[in-house]
């Protein structure tokens, strides 16, 4: 098997406050988002495309990066309420 297969790496990111009967999913090579009412899905897309953008800045895929390091990009990202 190739090295670069044996290392896959997949974000995905589920939705549970959908109550409007909708079946959201946006996928990409590196993540998936799924479920979520319609505000929640799109905030989750939103800091997810965020952290994928500064983790090339920095020169990092989800593959090589820190789980720290990915956590605290996601938490930087996130929509503040």
């Amino acid at each position: 098997m190739d090295n670069e297969k044996a290392q896959r790496a997949h974000l995905l990111g589920v939705g549970l406050d959908n109550d409007d009967g909708h079946k959201r999913i946006t996928q990409a090579e590196e993540f998936s988002i799924v479920g979520g009412s319609e505000e929640t899905h799109g905030r989750m897309t939103e800091t997810v495309i965020k952290t994928f953008e500064d983790m090339k800045t920095v020169g990092k895929s989800l593959r090589t990066i820190e789980p720290h390091h990915l956590s605290d990009l996601l938490q930087k990202n996130a929509p503040i309420d």
